[in-house]
């Protein structure tokens, strides 16, 4: 299943991203659901899964993390059920997720689907990135604020929500219309009937998360370890006194940091890590190399699990995390730009011994496999 999305992305960047909201009508012509409600159900069963449970009842908002192990107690009205990653573990929503990709991947994070009954919502909330919201099955009002400041409030420990504001935008979706919402802009919506909605996250890091994990790296390969060093020191009026340019020269040190050659890598492998669990399924035997060789002379294609990311910068690949270089960058190249590899594509690059074994052990570390397998694995 493929999604074509009409948008007009150079218009839709200098007139709405991180700028403005928009409901854009049809921007999925004939939409057609990917997954149907009992598939998001099951999702929400199983314990890799991260899933939550948001109902409104006379005693207030209710919220209930998965797995759940059944639905039964739930009524006909006034509850949602919030799945998220769900790129990671079903391989047709995934393909929504591909429009998409024109964003980039970094700054992709996951798709987060939504079942929801009629008055089904979290309610009034605002979040700290960009989200696209496409209307599946069924019908739901949007109502969207400015970006001013609004007070929030916990009506439940699991939830943060906003003072009722001002809608700028105050709309009904219909399948294949999309609502876009910029990070700071308070929005609610709640079901007209049983629907499913469709988020594709944009998240950025912020400067503490950064900063958090660039430390974290500095300590783990020991680097910083040049102390301060004053060899100019002079006498002060004031002995209690920090001067300015040592506070300069202890700056400098820290910025030195992060401009040294160690902080491109880092910044790959953090950017390409993950923040949700992936399917990782690590073929059982492993392949060897001929295996693989003969599997792509045969014709079979090759696929990326749901949600790796897989970023290239500099003159280096990064896979989850991992940091890759190949004697044929094209071959590393091919892997970041497509999620589905024709075989023929590979046939040039797998006569060097050396990319033959790093695609067997991409492959065999379950970040690849070859079309058809996951369908065996359902069989089983």
């Amino acid at each position: 299943m493929s999604f074509e999305l009409a948008i007009d992305w150079p218009t839709f960047l200098a007139t709405y991203w991180q700028k403005k909201p928009v409901v854009i009508r049809q921007a999925f012509a004939d939409f057609q659901d990917p997954i149907s409600p009992d598939e998001l159900a099951g999702l929400a069963m199983e314990n890799e899964v991260d899933s939550r449970l948001v109902s409104q009842t006379a005693e207030g908002w209710q919220v209930a993390h998965g797995p759940f192990k059944d639905f039964d107690h739930l009524t006909e009205s006034h509850w949602s059920l919030l799945v998220q990653a769900v790129n990671h573990w079903h391989p047709a929503a995934a393909e929504l997720m591909q429009p998409f990709r024109a964003l980039s991947d970094w700054r992709m994070d996951d798709l987060m689907i939504s079942f929801s009954v009629p008055d089904g919502g979290v309610g009034p909330h605002l979040d700290q990135y960009d989200v696209f919201i496409i209307q599946g099955a069924g019908r739901r009002r949007w109502r969207v604020g400015n970006n001013d400041v609004v007070a929030q409030h916990s009506p439940h420990p699991d939830l943060l929500q906003v003072a009722p504001f001002e809608a700028i935008i105050d709309e009904v979706l219909e399948p294949g219309d999309l609502v876009y919402i910029p990070p700071g802009f308070p929005h609610e919506g709640y079901s007209l009937e049983n629907s499913l909605n469709y988020s594709v996250g944009f998240r950025a890091p912020s400067g503490k998360e950064l900063l958090s994990g660039f430390a974290d790296y500095v300590l783990a390969q020991e680097l910083g370890s040049r102390r301060y060093q004053d060899p100019g020191l002079t006498l002060r009026d004031d002995t209690a006194s920090v001067l300015p340019e040592e506070v300069d020269n202890l700056r400098a040190m820290m910025n030195e940091l992060v401009n040294s050659a160690d902080f491109t890598p880092w910044l790959g492998e953090f950017l390409s890590q993950s923040r949700h669990e992936l399917d990782i399924a690590p073929p059982q035997p492993a392949y060897q190399e001929d295996e693989v060789r003969d599997a792509l002379q045969e014709g079979t294609p090759l696929h990326r699990i749901g949600g790796l990311k897989v970023l290239q910068l500099a003159s280096h690949t990064f896979i989850n995390g991992e940091r890759f270089s190949s004697a044929a960058p094209d071959f590393l190249h091919l892997l970041a730009a497509t999620t589905e590899i024709d075989s023929e594509q590979l046939l040039s690059v797998i006569e060097q011994q050396n990319v033959l074994t790093q695609l067997t052990g991409l492959i065999n570390a379950g970040y690849w496999h070859f079309a058809g397998e996951e369908e065996e694995e359902g069989d089983e």
